[in-house]
């Protein structure tokens, strides 16, 4: 009789490895690796997907969903300006939702019943694995070894591999956790632990060391945007793929994208993380400056708050979610007019904004300048401030007769 099927998100690591033969052993199930390729660097995925079938499971399978990812996921962060905490963009978080939703689809194809993941339970990836998995398929049961296995240690875990057969590291692995994509690089784990050591250079691959780099002289890139998406970079027509992957090496040359910070996860726990997000912090920093040309001030300042819960919501795992759709209807809303480019100017750990126009833009010269060309109507200003402070006005009368007179 063929045992049930469980669908295992697969990275290639020691975890999702002994996971693997974990899950067969204590669950009795057949196990599909499912590796999706997001733009990691550095990693051999045919080697990873050949890795799993000599594990021992039945079927392991690469999918390159980099396009996609870009088209579908990262152009929404970008319209939505997503900084989680007004500091980090996102990197694991916009990641997962993507890989669920090709696990939930390779369950459906195999007709299995489980699928599992290799996180942990301290952190937020359970969280939006789990959520994630409900939202698209509720009947789908899931499965997390790394949660429930006592294999509390990593040295107990790489003795349970080698009683297996299984390959384990040869080398003395990086004391750091690190989790990448085309959106940047998460680092975190060994000294990085202690919130008041400064991070070592080795941490760093994106990212050149502004102090000590060869950029002597400040390089600029004009960033083309049509309704809210990069389409050309100086002057040349590109995909926002192949955007993202010349601003990480752009930026990166100057030391721009390095973010430290100490995050609040959804499970309550205080964590110090690192990013290296040189691509993604210069393209939100280039799409804010489009947006101040081309949206109205009340949809500018109200979107900011929108920003905010949408970074918060795909933070804690509701990508698939109502409030999260609904949102994504009045970013795009927004979107129309931001149609445009805009200049950088990258130096010395720095990325500043120092040109933009569009055609939509509604900056007008006549109304903002102060010599000859002046066509703004300051003697109407007068009737707007006694309209706009009278309700302070009426307020400071009657704060008088409780003897509050001119105090705050």
């Amino acid at each position: 009789m063929a045992r049930d099927i469980c669908v295992l998100a697969y990275s290639g690591g020691l975890d999702t490895s002994v996971a693997i033969r974990w899950i067969q052993e204590n669950y009795d199930l057949d196990v599909v690796a499912v590796a999706i390729d997001v733009g990691q660097e550095r990693q051999d995925l045919d080697f990873v997907r050949q890795k799993a079938l000599d594990i021992g499971a039945v079927e392991s399978l690469v999918k390159d969903v980099r396009e996609e990812y870009v088209d579908e996921f990262l152009s929404k962060a970008l319209k939505a300006n997503a900084l989680y905490e007004n500091k980090y963009p996102l990197v694991s978080a916009m990641s997962r939702p993507i890989i669920v939703k090709h696990l939930v689809e390779e369950a459906h194809r195999c007709r299995a019943r489980y699928l599992a993941h290799g996180c942990t339970g301290k952190g937020n990836d359970q969280v939006r694995f789990e959520v994630g998995i409900a939202a698209l398929d509720p009947d789908l049961e899931v499965l997390a070894p790394v949660r429930e296995w006592e294999l509390k240690t990593r040295e107990q875990e790489m003795l349970y591999a080698q009683e297996r057969g299984i390959p384990v590291p040869t080398t003395v692995d990086s004391p750091y956790s690190i989790d990448d994509n085309l959106w940047g690089r998460a680092i975190e784990c060994g000294v990085l632990e202690d919130p008041w050591v400064e991070p070592p250079a080795d941490i760093y691959t994106l990212t050149s060391d502004s102090r000590g780099n060869s950029c002597d002289n400040p390089e600029y890139a004009e960033i083309s945007f049509e309704q809210g998406i990069p389409v050309a970079l100086d002057g040349e027509l590109c995909s926002f793929h192949d955007i993202i992957v010349r601003m990480n090496e752009l930026a990166g040359k100057h030391g721009f994208g390095r973010v430290d910070m100490i995050e609040n996860r959804l499970i309550g726990v205080k964590s110090r993380e690192i990013y290296e997000v040189p691509g993604a912090l210069t393209l939100i920093t280039a799409h804010k400056a489009m947006e101040d040309l081309c949206l109205e001030r009340q949809v500018l300042h109200y979107k900011l708050g929108v920003e905010q819960k949408w970074s918060e919501l795909v933070y804690n795992g509701m990508w698939f979610s109502p409030l999260k759709e609904a949102l994504d209807g009045f970013i795009e809303t927004t979107q129309q007019l931001v149609t445009g480019d805009v200049r950088l100017r990258f130096f010395k750990g720095s990325c500043v904004t120092v040109g933009r126009r569009s055609p939509y833009s509604l900056y007008d010269y006549n109304l903002a300048t102060y010599d000859e060309a002046d066509n703004f109507d300051h003697e109407a200003a007068k009737g707007f401030i006694d309209l706009h402070g009278l309700p302070v006005r009426v307020w400071a009368r009657q704060r008088r007769k409780v003897g509050k007179d001119g105090e705050v």
